[in-house]
């Protein structure tokens, strides 16, 4: 009950935020082109940026082999509230959490969320290296390896994620453009092949686990062109050890806004690849009973000549996180395909097809 009343205090603060008034302070940076990110200071937060997010996901699998899929991300926002505020609860910075599990037993998502200001002690997201946390759910970064625990309504996920390979610097060595405008983009680098272990416990079974996983981190103050309904993004991790990485803006009108994405090789080459080389064509598609929204759960990615063919662990993997950051979307565990054959496993992700996508 202590944790239901604190959830429902810390979600209090995202419509209040809205309708807040938005102080002159600071302004937003911007992402340009050019700047060196630079390690492990990036690893760490960045307040003055609009929003910023650690996002990871895996493939797990328990001692019977059976395989699932796991995702945590945490989300750090600056509204530019009360910036010009003594107070303590002034909400200069807004932390969110999202957790779930895709177990194909099950046939649908474990989730939960969390939300807080930062502050108090509740919600903190540190600079200098990675160390994010919001109430009882962490993220931290110790030397090369990510250790989280989340302690969900449905499940327990105490995890570490280790380090195999260096970061990939997506776009123009970090600077990821998402639109026409130059200053749509984000400061974006991805960390594939994390070897993942620890231990799950759902419904008080507590199984060890191991698999592998992919971190993203993101930042930016303005992602999203005004007529950009969402994006569908992927990230694979490569059977050959090798990981491919793309993405898609879609346009609220229909067609592609933007698109990019990289490919670093078995021997660690590198390409990137331009709104020209990257497409998404849709081969199935499933309704979610709940929101009676459409997604496209099957797709082909071709980037650089190649085309990999995604398909979902299952197919029921929507989000629903209208309860913190007011979105949802598809977010899966797929399997990567090259005619017929496994060559990688991964997730997908799919927004903005109920409604356009809003980041706060």
């Amino acid at each position: 009950m202590k944790r239901r009343r604190f959830l429902c205090g810390a979600l209090a603060l995202v419509p209040l935020a809205a309708r807040a008034t938005v102080t002159a302070g600071i302004p937003y940076p911007a992402a340009e082109r050019g700047h060196p990110l630079e390690f492990p200071r990036d690893f760490g937060s960045h307040p003055a940026f609009r929003t910023e997010w650690w996002y990871v996901t895996g493939w797990l699998q328990r001692a019977d082999g059976q395989p699932f899929g796991v995702q945590v991300t945490f989300f750090r926002h600056r509204p530019r509230i009360g910036e010009d505020s003594s107070s303590r609860f002034a909400p200069t910075q807004l932390l969110f959490a999202h957790a779930a599990i895709a177990d194909p037993r099950l046939g649908r998502l474990r989730h939960d969320q969390r939300a807080a200001r930062a502050g108090f002690g509740l919600a903190e997201a540190a600079e200098g290296d990675t160390d994010v946390r919001v109430a009882d759910w962490s993220l931290r970064r110790e030397g090369n390896v990510y250790v989280t625990r989340i302690e969900a309504r449905e499940f327990v996920l105490e995890l570490t994620f280790a380090a195999t390979q260096p970061p990939i610097l997506q776009g123009e060595r970090g600077y990821s453009r998402k639109g026409a405008d130059p200053r749509q983009a984000s400061y974006y680098y991805s960390e594939p092949h994390l070897r993942a272990t620890g231990n799950v416990t759902v419904e008080g079974r507590e199984a060890s686990v191991t698999g592998t996983a992919w971190c993203d981190h993101e930042w930016s103050s303005d992602v999203l062109a005004a007529d950009a309904a969402g994006w569908d993004w992927t990230g694979i991790n490569l059977a050959d050890g090798g990981a491919l990485m793309a993405f898609v803006m879609r346009r609220r009108s229909g067609g592609v806004l933007w698109a990019g994405g990289t490919l670093r090789g078995a021997d660690g080459s590198v390409r990137v690849f331009g709104p020209d080389d990257v497409q998404f064509t849709p081969q199935r598609s499933w309704r979610s009973l709940r929101s009676q929204v459409t997604y496209p759960v099957a797709t082909i990615v071709a980037a650089g000549g190649q085309a990999f063919e995604l398909q979902p662990l299952f197919d029921d993997q929507e989000l629903d996180a209208r309860a913190s950051t007011g979105t949802i979307y598809w977010e899966g565990a797929v399997r990567a395909r090259i005619a017929g054959r496994e060559v990688g496993r991964g997730y997908l992700e799919l927004t903005g097809y109920g409604q356009p996508m809003r980041l706060y």
